[in-house]
């Protein structure tokens, strides 16, 4: 097998990591509410009825922003059914996945999760531009942020929350392309009243951060044309417009899927060029930020199936794929995209955080654990914190049916504010091991602190309720640094963290 290479120097980066790019969704679907975080007859609850041990495996997470309560799922919401005594709250159908909604859990018990995750979890609120519109959004807005003194403000605190919930980033809707959206729109209408509301919400507070809706994936017939017409009338208004892409293996076709992360990164390449015409045509020096805010694997065949059959039940389980070490493989790549474009993603949110294709899976009354995909999230949320390097690999490549020739190895390097590098590295053979050498010129490191690999001999391994701990990284054997030169080994179909001082 020949090498795969790469040079590392502190004078190519490409941008700092936003911390943002480590966030997660918490939708009205399924289990990922009720039952996931929030279970209040369950024995770790706390007073407020979530889940501790979910709590301390989300904290380990590492998860940032919290995109909150959809999705589809928002289309239809009513933010004022989800605030106040929670007896008083009504019970509603919610079109977008055919179930019941009790409302027992609403936006302050959403920020109350929040807060008690910790300061690094920021909210993320959509509003509803599908049933709704500006007059809700402000209305919402006031409730939720303004101090006091007026009827939606002295409202909240009379339902118990004196404090404002200071929500800066807001989702003007979700998904208005897509023909299942309740109140889906044409590029036209949903970017005129996109446009409206967000000049409202300025109104309100210029200092808001604002998310327009894109593509709902890039293969929509409107891609492209889509972005443009919406950010032709949002784009001094908006700050980022928003990318949604799952993956899954079709038709048995693993060695394509491997290579999802492909797909993700001309994705990315083609809406910032789809941003920057229409800036250049409006003649302005404003840059708009990418919002990756739904993105995972997702074995999307199997759930349209499950959620057709519905007959409106409250909180029932769906889309609880269960993910192997292939599927961690994938994600993990997926996460190397991410990084790879930090200077144009500065929002990224893992689709979902608990049960619905999450990477914490929970039983009611019992116990909570890690999927396979926990583990990629978690280090790099711990290690990918600092100034993304310019990686350009030399890599042996495989072909794919999908995407043509591809290189094996997928990489990029992080550094820290302490001058430690972390290297995030997948190779994406399912059979041969695959050699790495990287020069580290400039930089000034010594040694590898460690080198951390998720991989099995079974590559359709997967943690369960059964055998939890089943998938865990693994040290990775012979991995040195010697006269500026990092050289490893790569296990077969594995992601690998090698982090250097």
């Amino acid at each position: 097998m020949r090498t795969a290479r790469f040079t590392l120097d502190p004078a190519f980066r490409v941008a700092e990591v936003n911390p943002r790019l480590f966030g997660s969704f918490v939708e009205h679907l399924g289990r990922c509410v009720y039952t996931g975080i929030f279970e209040p007859d369950h024995p770790t609850a706390d007073e407020a009825g979530l889940r501790q041990d979910v709590l301390d495996l989300v904290r380990e997470l590492g998860v940032t922003a919290v995109r909150y309560p959809g999705g589809n799922f928002v289309s239809g919401y009513k933010w004022e059914d989800s605030v106040g005594p929670v007896e008083d709250r009504p019970r509603r159908l919610d079109l977008a996945w055919r179930t019941t909604e009790s409302n027992r859990f609403g936006l302050s018990e959403y920020i109350d999760f929040l807060r008690k995750v910790g300061p690094q979890a920021e909210p993320m609120m959509a509003v509803n531009l599908g049933t709704r519109g500006v007059a809700e959004a402000i209305e919402l807005q006031e409730y939720a942020n303004h101090p006091a003194g007026t009827a939606l403000s002295d409202l909240r605190v009379a339902h118990g929350d004196k404090d404002p919930f200071g929500i800066k980033l807001w989702c003007l809707g979700n998904e208005m392309d897509g023909p299942w959206q309740t109140g889906h729109k044409t590029a036209e209408e949903y970017g005129r009243v996109a446009a409206e509301t967000a000049r409202a919400m300025r109104q309100v507070d210029p200092t808001v951060e604002l998310v327009a809706c894109g593509s709902s994936g890039q293969g929509m017939e409107t891609f492209a044309a889509w972005e443009a017409t919406v950010l032709q009338e949002t784009y001094d208004l908006v700050d980022h417009i928003s990318l949604h892409a799952y993956y899954e293996p079709l038709d048995g076709d693993i060695d394509s899927f491997l290579a999802s992360a492909v797909d993700m990164e001309s994705f990315i390449d083609n809406v910032v060029a789809t941003c920057d015409h229409v800036g250049a045509r409006l003649k302005s020096k404003k840059k708009i930020n990418l919002s990756f805010d739904e993105w995972n694997v997702w074995y999307m065949s199997r759930s349209q199936t499950e959620v057709s059959a519905l007959d409106w039940p409250e909180a029932p389980r769906l889309l609880e794929d269960n993910y192997s070490v292939t599927d961690a493989v994938v994600f993990g790549s997926l996460l190397i995209a991410l990084l790879r474009h930090a200077d144009r993603v500065t929002v990224a949110c893992l689709a979902q955080l608990v049960n619905v294709i999450a990477p914490i899976m929970t039983e009611p009354g019992g116990p909570a654990w890690r999927q396979t995909t926990f583990f990629p999230f978690a280090q790099a949320s711990q290690y990918g914190r600092g100034e993304v390097l310019d990686v350009r690999v030399d890599s042996p490549t495989y072909e794919t049916k999908k995407y043509g020739e591809t290189d094996l190895l997928h990489a990029t390097a992080v550094r820290a504010e302490d001058g430690t590098v972390t290297v995030f590295a997948v190779n994406r053979s399912r059979t041969e091991p695959l050699p790495l050498e990287v020069a580290l010129g400039a930089l000034d490191l010594t040694r590898v602190v460690e080198h951390s690999v998720l991989a099995d001999g079974d590559p359709d391994a997967r943690n369960t309720l059964d055998d939890p701990e089943r998938v865990t990284p693994h040290p990775g054997e012979g991995t040195a640094l010697a006269d500026g030169t990092l050289t490893a080994v790569l296990e077969p179909l594995s992601w690998n963290v090698i982090r250097l001082g």
